[in-house]
């Protein structure tokens, strides 16, 4: 069982943070119209042959990645152009008809009321046509839909189609990023929120590679997690040969401010929440007496977060051990052995 004493932390150097690289733009492509997906665009895969789209693959702007099955929806555009065809007809027909009542109106021989009725026919008939129009051009957008196009240049983060699947309207079949720009997304407590500033140049590392990326800080959260009570703050980072990827953690060193008060801090990973799911934390406070080393717990009241330190505001003294890796496998008086 390895244990760390709790220390008294007065900031004055970086903290160092995790954050996760995430895509500068990300967003799901979803199916306008229902079907069986019938295509999906083809890729060459390791062995030559071609495969589906799958993860990792770039495709450009408006490239059709997936279709849906055309036939009902090409069944429907006929359907409707034929009632145009029929509707255009009766309006051709009116107007014939008006042009005769009109002249016979003109020459005193047709009354007021028929002379009405035929006008009344040639507008009915032009409303008919007008919706006819309006009901092929839906139809013909339902069939241009069967196409599902990438909506900008990016790589495909995930797929979630297979050909024959039935989807319908709203259903997601890629997500999609922008992977030339990417964020390194992280929390920092309100104590170091005035060494954050937008636009200033920040640096993150990965285990990756061997070198710095550099960013500007974009973003800063106006409002704390009700959780953590960080602010998240985003760092936009060129990726120009995409090394870095989505999902990758990155570390990066923030603020050099003193604290006004220093501050008990214990390893993240030492505070346990309840298991009733109440908002109480805990840490296990290792006791020695005799040859024996047990662990007890203890209610503590968890503060603000300093890279993977966490603040105690009550419940601990300065100097007790708590146990750092495995608090949530021991029991409250349970007798343990510790790792030196």
């Amino acid at each position: 069982m390895a244990v760390a004493e709790v220390q008294e932390y007065s900031g004055g150097e970086g903290v160092n943070y995790s954050a996760s690289i995430v895509p500068y733009t990300q967003l799901p492509i979803s199916f306008k119209s229902a079907g069986y997906v019938t295509e999906i665009l083809q890729r060459p895969g390791p062995d030559g042959k071609p495969r589906n789209l799958q993860q990792g693959d770039y495709v450009k702007r408006d490239t059709v990645v997936a279709t849906v099955r055309q036939a009902d929806y090409q069944h429907t555009v006929e359907q409707y152009k034929g009632q145009l065809e029929q509707a255009q007809a009766a309006r051709v027909k009116s107007e014939q008809d008006f042009a005769r009542a009109d002249a016979l109106y003109k020459a005193n021989a047709l009354t007021q009321s028929d002379y009405d009725a035929a006008k009344a026919q040639v507008d009915s008939t032009q409303g008919a046509v007008a919706t006819a129009q309006a009901a092929v051009a839906q139809a013909q957008q339902a069939l241009a839909d069967c196409e599902l196009r990438a909506p900008m240049d990016g790589q495909i983060l995930q797929r979630n189609i297979e050909l024959g699947m039935l989807v319908g309207a709203g259903t997601t079949a890629f997500t999609m990023g922008d992977m030339e720009l990417v964020k390194a997304v992280f929390g920092i407590p309100d104590t170091l929120l005035s060494s954050v500033q937008l636009k200033q140049r920040q640096g993150i590392r990965t285990e990756t590679y061997a070198q710095e990326f550099w960013g500007q800080v974009s973003a800063i959260s106006p409002q704390a997690d009700q959780k953590s009570r960080t602010f998240q703050v985003e760092v936009t980072i060129p990726n120009p040969r995409g090394l870095l990827k989505s999902g990758m953690v990155a570390t990066l060193d923030i603020g050099s401010a003193k604290l006004r008060t220093p501050v008990l801090v214990v390893p993240i990973e030492a505070v346990v929440s309840a298991a009733d799911g109440s908002k109480t934390f805990s840490v296990f406070v290792v006791n020695h007496q005799g040859d024996k080393d047990s662990v007890h717990r203890r209610a503590v009241q968890p503060g603000p977060a300093f890279g993977n330190m966490v603040s105690i505001l009550a419940g601990v003294s300065r100097g007790d051990r708590v146990v750092s890796n495995g608090a949530t496998l021991v029991n409250d008086g349970q007798v343990v052995h510790v790792v030196p």
